[in-house]
């Protein structure tokens, strides 16, 4: 992701990306029950004071490191799935102090909240509730933190499902009593006191078929960063850094606010949304005046930040008539800033809003889009995210709508983005899927199969070498195209459920990423030689 060492700041915790080291350091092996190196375990270290988290991976040497820490104390933990140990908290480092922690693995269990979705709906029973659930339920979150990593009997689900019918009414409209009842039970047979499946699953036959080939040693070489939030259930959708180096974090959840990250010190401040209600919160970025936008698709309304007087304002779009409080009447999705400053958002249907007249433009030729990117002259670009859906541009100037056929059937078009040469990437969520290239000059597509048993790209964006990064959904992978080779390099993530919705990167090459399902925020990049936080002789 880097071309050339660079300095990453994290508060006072730095890393530097080259051979040198100065500072502290953190460096050990991993070893599996067997005494052989191990692979692919994530070992991290939080320090006390920030609650900054670094993750690296073990090398097939079963060797990691990092490098640069400052002075202070630290808390070291290791997750490998099947495998456990016991976390080293209390590791106290003076300046330039060396040490070397090693791990051992032991036998451990997988659990049913350690799975990817692909093997979660694999493994678990079929029958009507898991149909509703994968219908109206598993497309904010999944399966593993919001179900089977909780515990509740049969009155337990009961509620839980009323209070997510009230609390997503403008999503559920079509969720009856009836349904409601039948997916309560199900939840309650599968991950209720009483549940038949084992509460080991790596003892279930299909399981072995499911589990992820092993990863490439060039997938060692991912370092994760990772942020904590002032509180739980945030859910965060995406991590959109400013021209200043603030990160926006928009809370999809009851929370109804906006969180700003500061990277250097881990501090998050929240702005709370004047709606009262269900706001969704699904997007939100910074303009180039310093003003942050937003879009809520609980309330079918956009809002801007104001950074003299740190409070939102609100505009309400209009609901279809007959359709009021309902996402078929009106949502906003995701939002971008065109050069004059008007705000663009997808959702139902696509939408225009000029700050300087107040006032909203509809295209009924776009009923229902998704991901939204601005092309280097300001022409926007969606994708239709539905069975039949196209990709698209609107003339600006005239508001002429031009869509395109892509050439997979049932692709589902989800993320798009637009390079520097006015080359339009996108992602097909379904179909095989796939990321795909389209040339407006030629008008003519190319695409890149990707890799896995369910290959389901969300989250997108280019880095600043060209590369094509995305988020496997129903895998808990993130993947990286070379489109000047059509390589695909797999890189596995520290968390299941990993819901991620948007990729940002900086001015760094850093890409900037939120799972709402694990109420976590950060970024990623690459180091030089692999095996862990950054380079240097061993």
């Amino acid at each position: 992701m880097q071309s050339k060492p660079r300095v990453l700041t994290l508060i006072s915790l730095i890393f530097f990306l080259g051979s040198v080291c100065h500072g502290a350091a953190i460096t050990g092996t991993v070893k599996g029950p067997d005494s052989a190196p191990f692979q692919g375990a994530f070992i991290e270290v939080q320090n006390v004071t920030t609650r900054i988290t670094v993750m690296v991976l073990s090398d097939k040497a079963g060797w990691y490191r990092f490098e640069d820490l400052p002075g202070g104390g630290y808390n070291l933990r290791i997750r490998a799935i099947g495998y456990r140990s016991d976390p080293r908290e209390g590791v106290t480092l003076t300046a330039n102090q060396k040490t070397s922690v090693d791990w051992v693995l032991q036998n451990g269990t997988v659990r049913w909240s350690d799975l990817s979705f692909y093997q979660g709906d694999n493994l678990l029973p079929d029958g009507r509730g898991k149909q509703l659930l994968e219908q109206h339920c598993l497309e904010c979150h999944s399966f593993q933190t919001k179900m089977a990593a909780v515990q509740r009997d049969e009155s337990g689900w009961t509620q839980a499902v009323r209070f997510m019918r009230e609390a997503m009414h403008y999503r559920l409209p079509s969720v009856t009593d009836d349904d409601a009842g039948v997916i309560a039970s199900y939840l309650n047979s599968v991950f209720g006191p009483d549940s038949n499946l084992p509460r080991d699953v790596s003892g279930m036959p299909e399981y072995k078929k499911l589990v992820h080939p092993p990863f490439a040693a060039e997938a060692m070489k991912i370092v994760y960063v990772t942020y904590e939030l002032p509180g739980p259930n945030r859910m965060p959708f995406s991590a959109a850094p400013d021209k200043n180096g603030n990160v926006w974090l928009p809370y999809f959840s009851l929370a109804d606010a906006i969180g700003r990250l500061n990277p250097k010190t881990g501090e998050v401040q929240e702005f709370r949304v004047p709606f009262n209600g269900t706001a969704g919160i699904h997007s939100a970025v910074a303009a180039s005046d310093g003003t942050v936008w937003l879009a809520e698709q609980g309330s079918n309304r956009v809002g801007k930040w104001d950074p003299q007087t740190r409070e939102i304002v609100e505009y309400q779009d209009p609901y279809f008539p007959g359709k009021e409080g309902l996402q078929a009447g009106g949502s906003k999705h995701t939002i971008r800033i065109d050069p004059q400053g008007n705000v663009w958002s997808t959702g139902v249907p696509l939408t225009e809003f000029n700050p300087k007249t107040g006032k909203f433009t509809h295209f009924p030729d776009v009923p229902f889009s998704y991901g939204i990117a601005l092309s280097k002259n300001g022409t926007p670009w969606f994708a239709e995210f539905n069975p039949n859906g196209k990709i698209g541009k609107v003339d600006s100037e005239t508001g002429k709508v031009t869509k395109y056929t892509v050439p997979t059937p049932n692709a589902w078009p989800r993320r798009i983005q637009v390079d520097a040469d006015g080359i339009v990437w996108f992602t097909e969520f379904e179909g095989g899927g796939k990321i795909a290239r389209f040339n407006p000059k030629t008008e003519t597509f190319k695409e890149f199969s990707l890799p896995g048993s369910s290959p389901s790209p969300y989250a997108f964006d280019l880095d600043n070498d060209g590369r094509l990064w995305y988020s496997n959904m129903h895998e808990d992978v993130v993947g990286c195209l070379d489109p000047k080779t059509g390589h695909v390099t797999e890189y596995p993530f520290p968390f299941s459920e990993n819901t991620m919705r948007e990729f940002f990167h900086d001015s760094q090459g850093r890409i900037w990423w939120a799972s709402p399902s694990n109420n976590k925020v950060g970024y990623f990049y690459l180091t030089g030689n692999g095996g862990g936080a950054e380079s240097a002789s061993r």
